[in-house]
C-alpha cells in the first residue's frame, strides 16, 4: 500500500485548504510576510490551531515542489486524525476498559509509526499526540506502522496535561515510564488506563509527569540506562496486556 503526504504550496491554494479543514500538521511561512493574503492565511491557521513556523527563503525553495510557493507551504498529513471521543467511543464498542497510548513529544517519525504498531498489537484503542513539537502522520510514519494506521485511531490534541484531566473523568487512570520509578511488576495497571511514554530524550516532560497516577521503571541490567522510546513503549504496553489477561 502506497502512502503519501501532502504538501500544499501557494497562497490561494493553502487558504482553500485550512478553509475547507484538511488536517494541516505545520504551516511554513517566509518570515517576515506580512501582507494582506499572508495575513488571511495566519487567522485561518489560528481557527485550526495550526502550527505555525516562519522561515527563510531558502528553507522554503528547497521545501517546493513546483518552485511557486509564493512564501507559504502547507504539509498536510498523510492520514486523517480522530477525535479523543472516538478512541473513547472505540473501547466502549468492544465493551472493554479503554487502553490508550498517550505520547509526550515523540519527534522521530519512526518511533511513532513502531509506537502505533505496538499500540494496535497490543489491543489499545488509540493514540493521542500533541500538535506542537512532536512528529505528526506523515507518510514515514505510516510506512513504519506497518499498517496499523488503517485501525488504530490517532488523536492530536493541544495539551498532553489537560487531555489526562480530562479523561480522568472519564474515570482513567495514567501511567508514565520513568527510570526513577516503581518497578512495572509491582503496579496494579489494570482498568482503564492510559500509557504515557516522554520524548527520545527528555523523557515525560514534568507537568505530564505530575498527572500521572503511577510512575513506572523498567527493569533493566545492561550497562546503559535507557531503552528507546518505542521499545519502551512495547515493553510496558505488554505489562499492561499481560495484567489485563490475568
Amino acid at each position: 500500500m502506497g502512502y503519501r503526504e501532502f504538501t500544499i504550496e501557494g497562497r490561494n491554494a493553502v487558504t482553500e485548504a485550512l478553509r475547507s479543514g484538511k488536517p494541516i500538521d505545520k504551516l511554513f511561512i517566509l518570515d517576515g510576510c506580512q501582507d494582506g493574503p499572508i495575513q488571511t492565511i495566519k487567522r485561518e491557521a489560528k481557527k485550526s490551531d495550526t502550527i505555525i513556523k516562519f522561515v527563510t527563503k531558502e528553507v522554503l525553495d528547497h521545501m517546493s515542489e513546483t518552485g511557486k510557493h509564493q512564501g507559504v507551504i502547507a504539509q498536510a498529513a498523510a492520514y486523517e486524525y480522530a477525535q479523543v471521543s472516538d478512541i473513547i467511543e472505540n473501547a466502549r464498542k468492544k465493551n472493554e476498559p479503554p487502553f490508550i497510548f498517550l505520547l509526550d513529544n515523540i519527534e522521530d517519525p519512526h518511533n511513532l509509526g513502531a509506537i502505533i504498531r505496538t499500540a494496535n498489537l497490543a489491543g489499545a484503542h488509540g493514540v493521542i499526540i500533541p500538535k506542537n513539537r512532536a512528529a505528526g502522520l506523515t507518510a514515514v510514519v505510516a510506512r513504519t506502522s506497518a499498517g496499523a494506521l488503517n485501525y488504530t485511531p490517532v488523536a492530536k490534541v493541544t495539551n498532553i496535561s489537560k487531555t489526562i484531566e480530562e479523561l480522568k473523568k472519564e474515570g482513567m487512570w495514567f501511567v508514565c515510564a520513568d527510570m526513577d520509578g516503581t518497578t512495572m511488576y509491582d503496579l496494579d495497571l489494570r482498568g482503564p488506563i492510559g500509557l504515557v511514554i516522554g520524548n527520545e530524550g527528555e523523557g515525560v516532560s514534568r507537568l505530564v509527569r505530575e498527572k500521572c497516577d503511577f510512575i513506572a521503571s523498567i527493569p533493566m541490567k545492561g550497562d546503559i540506562d535507557s531503552l528507546n522510546a518505542s521499545v519502551a513503549a512495547g515493553v510496558l504496553a505488554y505489562e499492561i496486556v499481560r495484567q489485563r489477561l490475568s
